[in-house]
């Protein structure tokens, strides 16, 4: 089985050459992916790793960590490796945790598997309050767009994921910045790969997040209700249609009724100053719980059809 670790590399020289001399010590090749990086990183780590292991891939123009993570995808594809990491290249990820994150895919219970920074309390001391309230609120909302709901911390970019699934993906649809790993989720949620986490600390630093609260503010919410319409649309109407489809569409149009029933009636109540009839109140009232009801009945249903087997096991018993 040969593993390999893709590092996006933009303004990271600092701390790259740790990164890479860790990484080597557990997997068999190293892609480093200079992003246009003005600091000249991929230069730097030629110039000090005269291993064959140690690749440089070059882009002429910035494209993001998506758009890095996928460039080294492709290449450890077309190089045949079976496992491919995703490192971080500020030194936040530890690479003797490599083991533990790629366990569940060479145990074949799991095609991806991410690092959870949540699972103890411990792990949770040194992260920055901001980023703890950000990535709990995200975590939730991820649950709810991409359908893992096994899965915490959906913004954690250290990451494995077996090549057999990584083929089966759209790589050229995948997010190019900051959203990739939130993305990614989604994409995998189409073709039903298993997701597993693994606990695994992180380590903050000297490093500088690139990621801005008010970016995630303003973008995010819009990215992520475009993949609940696009994930449900296709894993709910065009390549299955189940109880969770009857489930929503029932919920909908009963909550939509309600609301806009009972406030056209409330409405012209204020308007003529007469009292709504008890009937119609509670025909406005009934319809609301249940579309409420079947709503949570939808939801009930998702939580419990993640995925279960693994698509390269699926794959290779076929």
């Amino acid at each position: 089985m040969i593993l390999a670790v893709v590092v996006p590399s933009f303004k990271v020289r600092n701390h790259i050459l740790a990164v890479v001399t860790d990484a080597l010590q557990f997997v068999d090749r190293v892609y480093v992916v200079d992003d246009c990086c003005p600091e000249r990183s991929g230069q730097l780590v030629e110039e000090s790793f005269s291993d064959p292991r140690v690749t440089v891939l070059r882009h002429a123009e910035n494209q993001g960590v998506g758009g890095a993570v996928v460039t080294g995808y492709r290449q450890a594809m077309a190089d045949g490796c079976d496992i491919v990491i995703k490192m971080d290249g500020d030194g936040q990820m530890e690479a003797a945790q490599i083991p533990a994150l790629i366990r569940p895919i060479v145990d074949g219970t799991a095609d991806y598997a991410k690092g959870n920074r949540f699972f103890a309390i411990d792990y949770l001391r040194g992260m920055p309050t901001i980023r703890l309230l950000g990535n709990s609120t995200l975590s939730f909302v991820n649950k709810l767009a991409s359908g893992y709901w096994n899965v915490m911390d959906p913004t954690n970019g250290f990451t494995a994921i077996h090549t057999e699934a990584l083929r089966w993906l759209p790589l050229e649809r995948l997010a190019r910045r900051y959203f990739f790993e939130s993305d990614m989720l989604f994409r995998l949620a189409t073709i039903r790969a298993v997701v597993r986490d693994v606990p695994i600390p992180a380590r903050y630093g000297d490093e500088v997040s690139s990621l801005r609260v008010g970016r995630v503010l303003l973008d995010f919410p819009l990215r992520y209700a475009a993949v609940f319409v696009k994930r449900f649309v296709y894993c709910y109407i065009l390549r299955d249609l189940n109880v969770g489809t009857i489930e929503s569409f029932a919920g909908m149009a009963l909550l939509l009724f309600g609301l806009i029933f009972g406030a056209a009636n409330w409405a012209k109540a204020l308007a003529t100053g007469m009292l709504t009839p008890s009937g119609t109140v509670m025909l406005a009232s009934i319809a609301v719980i249940l579309g409420v009801q079947f709503l949570l009945a939808a939801v009930s249903f998702d939580v419990n059809n993640v995925p279960d087997e693994p698509l390269h096991r699926r794959i290779s018993s076929s």
